[in-house]
């Protein structure tokens, strides 16, 4: 953990700025990020917004896969009286690509539904609530799931309930076991689960006041900590992802989530608002902290609405980040020589020994034996390697700490991002480096609540007003 004294605090601070620019180096050619508000469309609609993407192989089920979608941001928990529902005119998807081509061969769609007991009312509840069905609960979201593939649309789960935002102790006295019950089994094997939860992510957002307070002397605050996000959890055999329904031959698989709406709204005499004229895609996410330090603001919507496929146009961000380059000017931190293709192989392709300068064979779709390497498109998504099973002591660090079970191999919740993208953008994995980047950091390593240790893994909303904490 990075505790230096003062200097190397300082320096640490500048590193984890440099690694949030490095965050934005090293998926340049992906809406994919930790997009707490990062691009203005967005962060004018947050029910769009998505803010975090995770893919691991199941540590209590690890012939399973679980991936978790994050949406929302900023949850205050108790921002009454409508409280924080999915929104009823998107399509929230998790895709996965298992051949390399940086097109989606399988995915995962959620639809809302809002339901009312009673439009009399402004209460989002009436009374205690206990269950689902609870009379109480004056509002309640439903869903559908559906498995889209090549070969057409698969309902899955028809009318799934939603757990409800966690109003309070009066009014939801057991909410743990209330979010439970809306975890739900699918046909042929996995579970999913849709509803509201503690937001996974941790990290020192100040680097965005003039790069931690401008002296690099303000880390080591949890600035999302107390708030919650809107989870979108699903936990699948491995074979289901795997290209040809074999995870033993090609067991790599890339991972991204998506938000997309109607492409017109028209609003009649009575406010009702009809949307219609097909889905475009308005966010995008995979690899962590992205959009909000790579992609310039010019390009941040674009960047959103972009396929993973047509990501080359948006290379140079990646090959030659500003963030480093702001951090050398600011303090002197020299930034490691262009172009980067150090980042390349890490949030593009995939690590394998043969790629670039990480001499391990890790997660490149390349490594699928029924992948043809003609048809392999560089792209930003959140690979994982399912044959590497689940770590006994899990490193905070992932691939850097020693765990190949970890980021950037997937993502799990536990994954320090920031450090490690903050010493990956440094150059931590070019020869040579300064020993000092191996140290660098936001000082903010966990989570403040602890993580389950069963599906779906994320803690159990906040309750507190976070300007209590």
């Amino acid at each position: 953990m990075f505790r230096p004294p003062h200097r190397r605090r300082m320096l640490g601070v500048a590193a984890a700025v440099t690694a949030t620019a490095c965050v934005a180096s090293l998926a340049p050619t992906v809406t994919q990020a930790s997009s707490h508000r990062e691009a203005p469309l967005v962060a004018g609609e947050p029910q769009l917004d998505n803010t975090d993407v995770y893919a691991f192989v199941s540590p209590d089920s690890p012939n399973t896969v679980t991936m978790i979608g994050n949406w929302v941001p900023f949850e205050e928990p108790n921002g009454g009286p409508n409280f924080y529902p999915f929104a009823s005119d998107a399509a929230y998807d998790i895709n996965i690509d298992n051949d390399g081509d940086a097109r989606a061969d399988l995915i995962y769609r959620w639809t809302f539904t809002d339901n009312y007991r009673s439009k009399n009312t402004y209460l989002y509840n009436t009374g205690v609530v206990t269950s689902l069905d609870d009379p109480d609960l004056n509002y309640l979201q439903t869903y559908k799931l559906e498995a889209i593939t090549e070969s057409g649309s698969q309902v899955l789960i028809n009318n799934g309930r939603v757990a409800p935002s966690r109003v309070g102790p009066a009014s939801m006295p057991n909410y743990q076991q209330l979010a439970d019950s809306a975890i739900t089994p699918l046909p042929g094997g996995g579970k999913t689960y849709a509803g509201q939860a503690d937001d996974p992510f941790f990290i020192d957002l100040r680097f965005f006041d003039n790069y931690f307070g401008g002296n690099l002397s303000e880390v080591g605050q949890d600035t999302v900590r107390g708030y919650n996000t809107n989870t979108l959890a699903i936990q699948v055999p491995k074979s289901v992802l795997a290209l040809k329904g074999d995870a033993a031959r090609n067991p790599v698989v890339g991972v991204w989530a998506t938000t997309s709406r109607q492409r017109i709204e028209v609003v009649d005499t009575l406010n009702n608002r009809n949307r219609y004229g097909g889905w475009q895609q308005v966010s995008r996410l995979g690899m962590p902290l992205v959009n909000e330090v790579v992609i310039p603001v010019g390009r941040k919507d674009e960047f959103n609405a972009t396929a993973p496929r047509n990501d080359a146009k948006f290379l140079p961000f990646v090959t030659s980040p500003e963030v480093p380059r702001r951090i050398e000017a600011l303090y002197k931190i020299p930034a490691p020589a262009t172009p980067r293709n150090d980042l390349v192989e890490v949030f593009l392709t995939g690590v394998c020994k043969a790629c670039g300068p990480v001499a391990v064979d890790l997660n490149s779709q390349r490594l699928n034996k029924d992948v043809d390497p003609a048809t392999f498109v560089p792209s930003e998504q959140l690979r994982l390697n399912m044959s590497i099973p689940p770590a006994a002591s899990p490193n905070r660090l992932g691939v850097l700490g020693g765990d190949n079970a970890g980021f950037p191999n997937g993502r799990r919740l536990a994954d320090d991002v920031t450090d490690v993208t903050v010493r990956v953008a440094e150059g931590v994995l070019l020869p040579n480096h300064p020993a000092a980047v191996d140290g660098l950091g936001d000082a903010v390593d966990a989570n403040a609540l602890p993580f389950r240790a069963t599906f779906p893994y994320v803690a159990t909303s906040n309750v507190v007003a976070v300007n209590q904490n």
